[in-house]
């Protein structure tokens, strides 16, 4: 009968450590690679899921759980437009890539 008080104790702190999971959310610049990987990142396809959980495990976080174009006026500091250096046509194009540990 004593152990149902020590099981109730204990649950306050299994919730607590399932909800510190780190998450951090990394910006990287959304280039060409000649594949389209870079499209199915910035449109949130199905498609850039892997290359977003390869990101995230290359930085030793366990999952993506999220990836989308971001305008560079959303990052804090901001970004500089700088379209004389654009050889491309995707300057100024970044995505946001969440991961979680």
């Amino acid at each position: 009968m004593r152990t149902l008080p020590a099981l109730l104790a204990c649950v306050p702190l299994l919730t607590a450590a399932a909800a510190s999971a780190e998450t951090r959310v990394f910006i990287i610049a959304n280039q060409s690679d000649g594949y389209g990987v870079n499209q199915c990142l910035a449109r949130g396809d199905k498609c850039g899921a892997h290359a977003a959980h390869s990101y995230c495990q290359s930085r030793d976080f366990a999952q993506a759980t999220s990836y989308r174009r971001i305008e560079p006026d959303e990052i804090t500091g901001s970004v500089p437009k700088d379209t004389a250096k654009c050889h491309h046509g995707s300057c100024g194009e970044y995505v946001a890539i969440t991961c979680e540990r």
